[in-house]
């Protein structure tokens, strides 16, 4: 029982650091939306067609799918056994004297990043891979359009911002949770790694959330 679950708890490690770096790549490349419109259009839809047409990148987002599968899944089994070996309930409850909101909320805000994520690939991905998009000047599927008609609805931009700030206490948690699993939340580097999640959780979840804003009042002023 502890062997099965310290090897989920691996799993998820590692399957959330992968997503933590491609979350760097993928903010990185969407940073690209915040430049002159006709500079934007061109290295946003070119930067689109490179990772859906490279092997490589073809061969990383394969990786990048199981990883956000194994990681909900593997999510769901911890809950599971922690929710059966906490079966017994107290009178007094203090968890939240010795543990984090996020920690103590982890289910809600996985399941607001769930729901995010199958509006986001249904809006994006799916309609990229199946649907029919124009092209730009240079032939490129047009993906640039579709991102900045939907950052010009303010209820997609409300959830959209909700669901990064989930984003962030999940990261927060998340990375902290990971590095005691693999060992590396030693007393002698626990500050830096402090440091670093935090550093890094407010980096990633700031970046994805001033895209939509810039867009929205940029181009409605």
């Amino acid at each position: 029982m502890k062997q099965t679950t310290l090897t989920s708890k691996l799993i998820m490690a590692a399957t959330g650091l992968f997503l933590c770096l491609f979350l760097v790549i993928h903010l990185l490349g969407n940073l690209q939306l915040l430049l002159p419109e006709s500079e934007a259009r061109e290295q946003f839809n070119q930067y689109s067609r490179l990772l859906s047409q490279n092997i490589l990148i073809k061969i990383i987002s394969y990786v990048l799918y199981l990883s956000l599968i194994g990681h909900a899944v593997y999510a769901l089994l911890i809950t599971r056994k922690n929710n059966k070996a906490n079966g017994t309930k107290y009178i007094y409850d203090k968890r939240s004297e010795v543990s984090s909101w996020s920690s103590r909320n982890m289910g809600i805000l996985g399941t607001i990043i769930l729901i995010f994520l199958i509006i986001h690939f249904k809006d994006y991905w799916y309609i990229y891979k199946f649907g029919s998009l124009p092209q730009d000047a240079n032939g490129n599927k047009d993906l640039y359009s579709i991102v900045i008609r939907s950052f010009q609805q303010e209820w997609y931009i409300i959830l959209y911002e909700i669901c990064f700030i989930a984003l962030g206490f999940h990261l927060l948690h998340g990375f902290f949770s990971a590095a005691r699993t693999l060992g590396l939340y030693h007393p002698k580097y626990a500050l830096l790694v402090r440091i670093f999640g935090w550093v890094y959780s407010i980096l990633i979840t700031a970046g994805f959330m001033l895209i939509p804003l810039y867009i929205y009042f940029n181009l409605n002023s």
